[in-house]
Parts: C-alpha cells; structure tokens; sequence
C-alpha cells in the first residue's frame, strides 16, 4: 500500500515554491502564460461583451429635443449627437464593440460646423427633411427615408434651411478604429463650404443612373453616390415581393425581401467597414433566426414587429432602434409590413477572413 510520507510533502511545498516564484517572474517582466488564458483568448464561440438592448424612439426623441434648447452646437463638441451606450459596455458610447450609434439633432436654421476624420459614416433619416449636409462642397438633401454618405477623410457640414427642427440616425465606425489605433480628426473652415441646397447633389448626378458608370471615373475604396433615395429603395423591395407573388426569385426567404447598398465602382458595401441594408417584410412574416459574426444595428423605418434578440423579446415599431451582438440570434416577426435599415461590422470580418453565418429554419 502506498503510504504519503514526509518526503513527499517536501518536495510538494518545494515543487509549489517553485511555481510560486515562476509566476512572480511572469508578472514582473509583463509576461502571461497561456495556459492560464486559453479559455479567454480562444472562446468555443463568440462572447461579446455587449448585449441585445432597445431604445425606444418615443424616448430618445424628446430627449434630443431637450437638448436643442439646451445644448449649442458649435466648435469643440461640433455636433449634438447623442450616442446609444449599450449596458455591457458600461462608461462606452459604443453601441457594440466596433459600431458607434447616435441621435443627431439640428434646430432650425442651425449649422454643424466643418470637419473631418478618418472614421467613416453615415446618416439615415427616418423622418423629416429641410438639412443639406455638405460633403466635400457637394450639397446632399437629407429627406426621409434616405441613406446619406461621409466615407472617411471627407470633410462636412451640415445646414437646417428650414423652421423646423430634424433627427436622423449617424452610424460611424469610431470604436472599430479606435481599436486600430488609427483615428484622426481636423477641423474645417468656419464658415459653410456651400449655401446651395439642390434637388439632386453632383455626386448623383454623376452616378445616379441604374447600371452606368462615368468612363471618366476610377474605382472608389468607399461609394462615390453619397445619397440613396428612399424612392428607390422602395421600388427595389417592392418589386421584390412582386416577384414573389410571381413564383420568381428575388427575396432573402418567403416574405422577406431585402436590398444592400452598394458601391457603383465595385459592386462592393458603399463603405468599406460598414454594411449598411435596408429589410421588407410582409404582415405576419416570421424570418429564420440567424447567428453572423460581427454586430448590427437596426431601426424601424416604419411599421411595428417583434424582434427576439438572444433571450431578449422586444416589441418594435417606428423610429425604435436594437443592437444584435457578434453570434447572438436573431429573428424577426412583422405584425403588419414593417421596413427595417440594418448596419453592421460585417465587411471587416469578410476581409479578414473571420466571417461566419449559421440559419435556422423559417418557421
């Protein structure tokens, strides 16, 4: 029979001694064994920090109103844009890790001064009208329904024309290049680059017809139509769900039609490292639940749904906005149509090699 004995005892507290004075070593030259670390650096799935959260607009409209009588806009804070912090990401403006999210508001006759930054943007209107943002000199209506470009680097304003104030959604990719450390910011001039509020900007004048391309014009990284209409983004999907009703292929799956904005030099996201879409679905249309690595926000546009999130049910309607972090599921179910803009990090994760999608079945 074995028998523990006192040399065994020993060589234990030796052996312990030891790796006492091992780990001592690590700490102090900044050194981290893996060993200790696996299950935090390489998880089984994604494990987000952040999670499924809404934020009704029927809150964050009158806060934004309170803070147009309050809250100048000008140099320095440069915008009056409110951010949607997520509860996992605590003392963060960041709606997930790699995508910012905010409510911007201009009074009436109001500017947001000049500037630039390398973060790329966009704004999404779901309702109003009467602001022109200026981008690079280039006067862009903002009307609802509208998706409205700042790629990164290019410098804008913008300008409320009208006597009534507006709001509309900005989505940016300020965490994701935080996390890079490659974020810059200048200001611009004082004053607007342009006063001009045109029906239709340059940009869409130049690039704005279905399928032609400026011979004259190379490729761009980031889209060079900074402005996509609600007018066509509503014929896409309805004329989807037309076919449909035709037998002919054209939705994401039965009752869902969907469309993606895209760069008219490549075919590829309108941004670089945001992919900004816009959903259709009918009157009591359950999607699929879905798992993508990589975040997204959505917001109503108009109509009212469910969204299960996770183990997160919200009930949804205009102008409501909710966050599905990296691998979390989601699924939709529309009471009555409902369209719905999604932006998400998927880009970067496809031009990593890091993209990944499970489906369930729709039910």
């Amino acid at each position: 029979m074995w028998r523990f004995s006192l040399t065994d005892a020993v060589s234990a507290q030796i052996e312990q001694k030891m790796l006492d004075e091992l780990y001592a070593d690590f700490e102090d030259a900044g050194l981290m064994p893996l060993w200790t670390q696996r299950e935090d650096l390489m998880p089984m799935s994604p494990q987000s920090e952040a999670v499924p959260h809404l934020w009704r607009w029927s809150e964050l409209l009158p806060i934004a109103e309170r803070s147009g009588r309050l809250v100048p806009v000008g140099r320095g804070g440069e915008r009056r844009a409110i951010a949607l912090s997520n509860p996992g990401l605590p003392g963060s403006p960041y709606a997930t890790p790699t995508l910012w999210a905010a409510i911007q508001y201009l009074g009436p006759r109001e500017v947001a001064p000049s500037h630039r930054h390398s973060q790329g943007a966009f704004r999404f209107v779901v309702d109003g009208e009467g602001v022109w943002t200026n981008v690079d000199g280039d006067a862009v209506a903002m009307r609802r329904g509208d998706l409205l470009l700042t790629p990164g680097w290019a410098f804008h304003e913008h300008h409320n024309v009208a006597d009534r104030p507006m709001a509309w959604l900005d989505g940016l990719d300020i965490p994701l290049v935080a996390g890079l450390d490659a974020g810059f910011f200048e200001f611009g001039p004082d004053g607007l680059s342009t006063r001009a509020t045109p029906q239709r900007s340059r940009g869409e004048r130049l690039w704005g017809h279905p399928g032609l391309r400026p011979i004259s014009q190379p490729d761009r990284l980031n889209s060079p139509l900074v402005a996509y209409r609600w007018e066509h983004t509503d014929a896409a999907l309805t004329a989807q769900l037309e076919l449909e009703d035709e037998d002919a292929p054209g939705v994401i799956e039965p009752g869902h039609a969907g469309v993606r904005f895209s760069n008219p030099t490549t075919g590829k996201d309108a941004l670089v490292t945001m992919r900004t879409e816009m959903r259709r679905l009918r009157a009591g249309t359950r999607t699929a639940p879905v798992r993508t690595v990589g975040s997204a926000v959505w917001q109503v546009f108009d109509g009212e749904a469910t969204a299960t999130v996770g183990d997160k049910v919200f009930e949804i309607a205009t102008g409501d906005l909710f966050v599905v972090p990296s691998w979390c599921e989601v699924g939709l179910t529309a009471r009555t149509q409902v369209d719905l803009f999604r932006f998400s990090d998927e880009p970067v994760y496809e031009a990593l090699g890091l993209a990944r999608t499970s489906r369930g079945e729709q039910k």
